[in-house]
């Protein structure tokens, strides 16, 4: 209950920045992986 209260207090402003950032973060993440996936899976392809 009390970080509830202390983000209510005024740090509401730097969480909702953190969150948003969180976001963009693992969507980046995510379409690195899908990029790494796909390259392995070309370079499977090359090498048969």
């Amino acid at each position: 209950m009390k970080k509830t209260q202390e983000i209510s207090k005024g740090k509401r402003k730097e969480d909702s920045l953190t969150a948003s950032q969180r976001k963009q973060r693992d969507s980046e993440i995510m379409q690195q992986k899908q990029k790494i996936a796909n390259e392995k899976k070309s370079m499977q392809t090359t090498e048969k």
